[in-house]
């Protein structure tokens, strides 16, 4: 009887390399949460490799602690230090004024209109400068950077790239701070709303909110970056129905269309560039200084959309675990969706579309 030569085990596949991309984080306040939410659920997945990111506002602040922690712990230790961030930043707000009326409580309203401290707050600003009623420059925010963020970790992480973003409040043009040059200060000047705190001052210059200039800022990934690949984490709705008709709706929109207007302007370059090279339309030498970015999107227009301003004041661990709630969710439907078989192939969004 015939024998069959025993044959040598089959060998495994070779698991497949991570896609790599970089993010670029909008700031917004507590809705941030929503973007510790959609880390959390990406730091999970070992398809993907976070190469960069570029954060403004509560975006930068999501970036030092995803940066910091990885530096640390890997995946796991991003992950833990997001929750430490964003739980110590509910327990400072416990001695907030700011805080939702029992009847908002009992209804599940997320938003702070009702809120008196909220009111105070607001008209004390319309009226007062923070220079008059802040004059000795409290900054809670700064307390919390301190005991949460490892800046020796964040400027030493090699794992990933950070880029944060200010407002030069005399020049009026972005700052772009590389992860060398990241201090606490840098990343208070990012989140610096000038009806609030004080300018914040860098090598003699004033600082504002970055969010003013590039909410994010897309072009250091472009230039600093290897990983072709951009996700975009949105949490500023770009359209609204209908027409604000009271101060508070009108204040509101119109610093949404502020905040957004840097990310619609680069966009629309990106877009043209993008038009550019698939028409072939750029010869040599100019075709290979520029690349083809591609671009996606996580984000719950519906959900956020429906969240008044007050809310990115709503800093109760109960509404921001619930924002991160829905950001897991997000970055899963993203994650389950095609789009990520779009990454390193095409964008998943069709940016002239959406930002044009």
């Amino acid at each position: 009887m015939a024998t069959t030569a025993p044959q040598p085990p089959a060998k495994a596949s070779p698991p497949s390399a991570p896609r790599r991309i970089s993010l670029a984080l909008q700031g917004g306040g507590s809705h941030g949460a929503f973007t510790w939410g959609v880390l959390d659920r990406l730091l999970e997945d070992e398809r993907l490799e976070i190469a960069a990111v570029s954060g403004t506002s509560a975006g930068a602040m999501n970036a030092a602690a995803l940066a910091a922690g990885h530096a640390q712990g890997g995946r796991q230790g991003a992950r833990r230090a997001l929750d430490k961030f964003w739980h110590s930043t509910a327990q400072q707000a416990l001695l907030s004024p700011m805080r939702r009326t029992p009847l908002d409580r009992l209804l599940g309203r997320w938003n702070l209109d009702a809120s008196p401290g909220y009111y105070w707050l607001s008209l004390l600003g319309r009226v007062f400068s923070p220079y008059q009623f802040n004059p000795f420059n409290h900054q809670p925010l700064r307390d919390i950077l301190a005991t949460q963020i490892d800046m020796s970790a964040l400027r030493a992480c090699r794992d990933l790239r950070v880029f944060v973003t200010a407002t030069n409040v005399r020049t009026g043009r972005p700052r772009v701070f590389e992860q060398h040059e990241l201090t606490l200060d840098a990343l208070l000047a990012s989140a610096c709303l000038p009806h609030l705190f004080q300018a914040v001052e860098i090598d003699g210059d004033p600082y504002w909110d970055g969010g003013y200039m590039g909410n994010p800022s897309i072009w250091p990934l472009i230039y600093g970056c290897t990983a072709s690949d951009v996700v975009l984490v949105q949490i500023n709705p770009l359209q609204r129905p209908g027409v604000p008709d009271t101060p508070h709706e009108i204040d509101d929109r119109a610093s949404e269309i502020a905040f957004n207007s840097s990310l619609m302007h680069e966009m629309r370059a990106i877009s043209f560039v993008q038009r550019l090279l698939e028409q072939d339309a750029l010869k040599e030498p100019f075709a290979s200084r520029y690349r083809n970015m591609r671009i996606h999107m996580i984000g719950d227009e519906a959900a956020l959309g429906g969240l008044g301003a007050s809310s990115k004041f709503n800093a109760e661990l109960e509404f921001l675990q619930h924002l991160k709630v829905l950001g897991r969710a997000s970055a899963q439907r993203w994650l389950d969706s095609s789009a990520l078989n779009d990454v390193g192939v095409r964008s998943s969004i069709d940016v002239r579309a959406t930002f044009l």
